[in-house]
């Protein structure tokens, strides 16, 4: 999802600050992108972990490329081709919130992480879908969908909803958010906010086993932070799948049609290589 032109910037920003820094062999540097505006967050003349990942994804044995660079065979001589695997390729981390009590699970620039999987497909969706069931944290067939999104997002969040519907699901959500799913013409059912103190609210949704799966996005409100805190630690204890983003929640309702529509088959080590 990012365009030619950024990816073109990203090289070339990497060539700079690799000449410019004189490094011999792997570094890492990580990139933001916000709009059309690119920036650095930090570079490590070191390989990470993301190494693997990039050398399985691109087909380009990467480790043994940087180690003749080390030993004084420089990259023109090695004749690299630019290889691509034709995959789609997936890597999801693994999160240890369920050891980590208290621990707010909404992901952030910050590492929360300990363990990353892999998965890769000819197609987005099953590639994604691969790599979220390497997690062990199940991915959702049936049941009910729990939705609350900020302002922002509500409108972006109709067509997941459909989506959802279509695949047999029961949506609950808060009020302004099932505001605008009826106006688009979702079915869903209104709960109330955790802080409002009434019930059914997310946490008697979840405890009765009558959600399977949750969007949250997380909002700036008082409120609304705490609320989302204690909906997203008992989905942790409860094993319950749950994505903070939108962009995360177009992908998890893609792989649920995918779960349940299609069978998964496994590929060859050597379309990688």
């Amino acid at each position: 999802n990012i365009d030619e032109d950024m990816l073109e910037r990203v090289a070339e920003q990497t060539r700079i600050i690799g000449l410019g820094l004189n490094i011999v062999g792997c570094f890492n540097i990580q990139f933001a992108i916000q709009g059309d505006d690119l920036y650095v967050l930090e570079v490590n003349p070191r390989s990470s972990r993301t190494v693997p990942f990039v050398a399985k994804s691109s087909g380009l044995p990467l480790a043994r490329i940087a180690a003749r660079i080390t030993i004084g065979q420089p990259l023109k001589e090695q004749q690299i081709p630019k290889r691509t695997t034709g995959q789609v390729c997936v890597k999801a981390p693994v999160f240890p919130f369920i050891k980590l009590r208290g621990l707010d699970p909404a992901p952030g620039p910050e590492m929360k992480s300990t363990g990353e999987v892999y998965g890769s497909d000819e197609r987005a969706d099953l590639a994604y879908l691969k790599a979220r069931l390497a997690t062990e944290v199940p991915v959702a067939t049936e049941g009910g969908a729990y939705l609350t999104v900020r302002d922002d997002d509500k409108e972006n969040l109709v067509p997941v909803a459909q989506q959802l519907v279509d695949l047999g699901f029961t949506l609950y959500a808060t009020g302004g958010t099932s505001d605008t799913l009826r106006r688009h013409g979702v079915p869903v059912m209104t709960v109330y906010r955790i802080a409002e103190g009434q019930h059914p609210d997310a946490l008697d949704l979840m405890r009765q086993g009558k959600v399977s799966f949750i969007v949250n996005v997380p909002t700036v409100s008082g409120g609304a932070v705490r609320d989302g805190n204690m909906m997203r630690r008992l989905a942790v204890e409860l094993n319950i799948p749950f994505v903070t983003t939108m962009r995360g929640a177009v992908m998890e309702a893609a792989a649920m049609k995918a779960r349940i529509e299609e069978r998964l088959e496994p590929r060859k080590l050597t379309v990688h290589y």
